[in-house]
């Protein structure tokens, strides 16, 4: 497995956390440099070590990872996207501390936890497959697809959302319940789309 493969396997794996980072935007009233960097940062930091855990731990965990991992994703995406949408409907004075909840740490963690996932999948494969580089190169590549494409994301849901920030907000969190779904149901085997 060449550099091109892991770009690729990198920029795949940052797209569910690119997806989450959008819709945190969506819901910012007024954005800061500091909330792309918070999402680049929990997500970029969880990529890189869940394939580093999953190399070096694939015979321990690999069985018993593949079967939970789904779950553990479909059902952390189902609370964060379930909390958006209940806090659009919140009284104004409450969306002040919005911002506060969505960038608090254990928020941010169970994320990236629910986006990096299958990170540690692929670390798995790793293990079986012939790296033509460290296993730290390549969990460097994905670690840093997964720092940029949320940094843009969280903007580029401030663009999109706009003057539309708590129906945004709702679409955001419906989004998130629906990657959680397509998690889901891939590993099930059930066709997704």
């Amino acid at each position: 497995m060449g550099y091109i493969e892991i770009f690729l396997i990198a920029v795949s794996l940052a797209m569910d956390a690119f997806a989450v980072s959008v819709t945190d935007g969506l819901a910012l009233e007024k954005i800061k440099p500091k909330h792309g960097l918070v999402h680049g940062l929990y997500f970029g930091a969880f990529q890189f070590m869940m394939p580093l855990i999953g190399y070096l731990g694939a015979n321990i965990f690999k069985g018993y990872i593949e079967s939970i991992d789904h779950w553990i994703a479909f059902i952390l995406l189902l609370i964060i996207g379930g909390n958006m949408i209940r806090e659009t409907f919140t009284e104004d004075e409450e969306e002040a501390n919005m911002e506060e909840k969505m960038f608090a740490p254990g928020h941010m963690i169970m994320l990236a936890v629910a986006t990096s996932i299958d990170a540690l999948a692929v670390g798995i494969s790793f293990s079986l497959a012939e790296l033509s580089m460290s296993i730290w190169i390549a969990c460097l590549i994905i670690g840093c697809a997964s720092f940029v494409l949320p940094f843009c994301g969280v903007y580029i849901g401030k663009f999109i959302g706009g003057m539309f920030r708590k129906y945004a907000a709702r679409v955001g969190g419906c989004v998130l319940i629906i990657i959680g779904f397509k998690i889901l149901f891939e590993h099930l085997g059930i066709f997704v789309i």
